[in-house]
């Protein structure tokens, strides 16, 4: 793969794990028109604080999404710079990989 940022398998790996996840997609889903507080992503899902939580963590971990604390307050946001880099590494088989027959067993 020919790129400048080849980033490491630890990345992608967690990236994709973090995606794999209906909860977690739906977050992302409404990570994307604001960002919104822990509270507001509990009432919106309709789960609890401590599973949330739990899932918000992968998703920090992948480097998905970022957090700020303002008072008591935690926010989450889109790091859209990881989704670039998923994105990168998906679209390097597309443009690199050839896709040839099988060979006769």
């Amino acid at each position: 793969m020919d790129s400048l940022y080849t980033p490491t398998s630890d990345i992608i790996v967690a990236g994709f794990h973090a995606l794999s996840e209906p909860l977690r997609l739906k977050v992302l889903e409404l990570l994307r028109e604001q960002e919104l507080c822990v509270c507001d992503l509990c009432e919106t899902l309709g789960v609890t604080q401590s599973k949330l939580s739990f899932h918000l963590k992968t998703l920090k971990e992948a480097g998905l999404v970022r957090s700020r604390q303002e008072g008591r307050w935690i926010y989450y946001s889109l790091n859209l710079a990881q989704f670039v880099i998923l994105e990168q590494y998906l679209s390097d088989y597309r443009r690199f990989t050839k896709i040839l027959p099988a060979r006769p067993c």
